[in-house]
């Protein structure tokens, strides 16, 4: 069964801090938990940025994954 992708993004706000200096990325959100890690976008937000070349998913799957450390690059800048 899936989680919520809220938890998710919260489990992942927990084990990977903003500010931290966490080196060791081993996983990534899905589009809705990546939005809600990023402070409640909205999924067309998502879309748009990922458009304008403002993040940068990992296509390799079906579904649009965005690791830890891409999605902390883009709250600091």
């Amino acid at each position: 069964m899936q989680k919520n992708p809220k938890l998710q993004a919260e489990d992942a706000r927990e084990k990977f801090p903003a500010q931290g200096t966490q080196t060791e990325i081993v996983g990534g959100l899905k589009l809705k938990a990546a939005a809600v890690y990023l402070g409640g976008l909205s999924v067309p937000t998502m879309h748009r940025l990922i458009a304008r070349g403002l993040l940068k998913p990992n296509r390799c799957l079906r579904h649009l994954l965005f690791p830890i450390e891409e999605l902390n690059r883009f709250l600091r800048q």
